[in-house]
């Protein structure tokens, strides 16, 4: 069989040898293109099994059961929200730069989409790449998110298959209940770090081991994550494409197959390592955006990343475990690649060892496929992101006023002087990474880089998308206690 054949069975659930069952069928992942009328996309409750049990959580659902969107390059983004839940709410196109108000921010401008209606959203879609979309309110984390892919003819063109997989974190406890425990330093979404509270890195307090959890010692050479929190909810699942590695998505795909995997971290407070396993993958793009190809079998993945890896499989029956080891804990999900024949068998969601930590490592391997033009900024901005454990509060130092003109080169460095990472997303435009630890470099260019504790990262970006355009930490509960600042034209009020 031609691997073209298999480009429209990606994602499809198999029969498989575990226990004599058969999987579930898995979800139809978007594989539509646009056409003269809109794209229907219903905002809907759904049902899924976790741990045997079953979850009702939301979807972004077509009339087919399609659940995101996949679009051409260069074509426009034409999509009918339709909210059928009963809650007000509104999607956020992360990676897309759409106009200011088509951005998806509640009330800003637009407010929330009421129940039982609906908005028409239509501008240009931009250039390929692997995107989401989600809601930007607490109902991301009952999973109100989908795959929002962008493919140009070249990707249509390539002689192998895809696969899309998008990762969640997933907890039966309602997510407002999270957050109050949080604050609270208490209960189910206390997690790890809760006997911590390491305000700032100056200054810091002698460190209580006793309260690291599964916080892993190796690979943590860099002093400044010494002493960082991880994990600060233990969930009761992890999910990659709304299923756990005790009933798997199996992936049909050809002997010595060529893949491109499109891995999304839809998770609202997990960092993951993607484990290729014995297959080796070569990185080709960060966020939707090309960068110098890098080989490996372990590449980091921060919330709101993603990372588009190339796969060519070994010769023969096989099955391969594509595995995203949760950060600093044994927990782990993901997807089963299967040769026709393979038998596949289970695979634990608990590993032997600790998920390596998310840093900063690969960020300073990353060359960008198409860098920003050599230019001067025009205005530099220095913030400080702050926070801590007790009591559950972060800020943004520094991000009252960030204040651009149109046209404009903006740089913005961020030191992290708190105890936990911070995956930092702009919306409406991509950024180009160019320092680390104050080292230059051609770095990725991108929409949502991970700051680890201690460290100082510079982005620059082109002022050329007017609007008042939210920065933050893709850290649902981080986001939510005041890690959000604005990017704001001059010319708005």
């Amino acid at each position: 069989m031609n691997r073209r054949d298999f480009l429209t069975r990606t994602m499809t659930g198999a029969t498989a040898l575990m226990a004599g069952g058969v999987l579930r069928p898995g979800l139809g992942w978007a594989q539509q293109t646009g056409s003269a009328q809109p794209i229907r996309l219903a905002v809907a409750r759904r049902t899924i099994e976790v741990n045997g049990r079953a979850a009702e959580v939301f979807g972004l659902l077509q009339p087919n059961g399609i659940h995101g969107v996949t679009l051409d390059a260069g074509k426009a983004f034409d999509v009918e929200l339709v909210n059928e839940i009963e809650d007000p709410t509104l999607i956020h196109w992360h990676g897309l730069t759409p106009p200011w108000e088509a951005d998806g921010v509640p009330d800003n401008p637009l407010p929330q989409l009421a129940s039982a209606n609906r908005h028409r959203y239509s501008f240009p879609v931009g250039r390929g790449g692997t995107h989401w979309m989600h809601a930007h309110t607490l109902q991301e984390q009952n999973l109100l998110a989908a795959p929002l892919i962008v493919r140009t003819a070249e990707d249509r063109a390539r002689d192998e298959q895809e696969v899309v997989i998008l990762l969640h974190d997933f907890s039966f406890v309602p997510a407002e209940e999270l957050l109050a425990q949080l604050q609270r330093g208490t209960g189910h979404g206390a997690g790890h770090g809760a006997a911590m509270n390491h305000s700032t890195m100056e200054g810091m307090p002698a460190m209580d081991h006793s309260a690291m959890g599964h916080m892993p010692t190796h690979g943590m050479t860099d002093s400044p994550t010494a002493g960082m929190d991880l994990n600060d909810i233990d969930y009761d699942a992890y999910l990659a494409n709304d299923r756990t590695l005790d009933d798997p998505e199996v992936v049909r795909v050809e002997r010595g197959g060529r893949l491109r995997l499109r891995i999304i971290n839809g998770a609202t407070a997990t960092g993951f390592t993607i484990d290729t396993g014995i297959v080796e993958g070569t990185l080709i793009a960060v966020d939707g955006q090309d960068v110098e190809p890098i080989v490996g079998t372990n590449f980091p993945i921060s919330m709101g990343q993603r990372l588009d890896i190339l796969l060519t499989l070994p010769a023969g029956e096989g099955a391969y475990p594509v595995l995203a080891l949760r950060e600093g804990a044994v927990e782990r999900t993901g997807v089963i690649l299967a040769t026709p024949e393979a038998t596949v068998r289970r695979i634990g969601s608990s590993g032997e060892t600790a998920g390596p930590i998310v840093g900063s490592a690969l960020e300073k391997r990353l060359r960008a496929g198409v860098p920003l033009s050599a230019r001067q900024p025009d205005r530099q901005f220095s913030l400080s992101l702050t926070g801590q454990m007790e009591g559950y509060a972060w800020a943004i130092e520094g991000g009252d006023d960030l204040r651009v003109g149109q046209d404009e080169r903006i740089e913005i460095t961020m030191r992290n002087s708190s105890m936990m990472s911070h995956p930092m997303h702009l919306h409406g435009h991509h950024f180009q990474v160019i320092s680390i630890d104050g080292a230059r470099l051609s770095g990725a260019v991108r929409d949502t880089v991970l700051v680890p504790p201690g460290s100082t990262m510079t982005i620059a970006f082109d002022a050329d998308n007017p609007g008042k355009w939210p920065f933050h930490c893709h850290h649902l509960y981080h986001m939510a206690t005041g890690m959000m600042s604005y990017v704001i034209y001059e010319d708005m009020r």
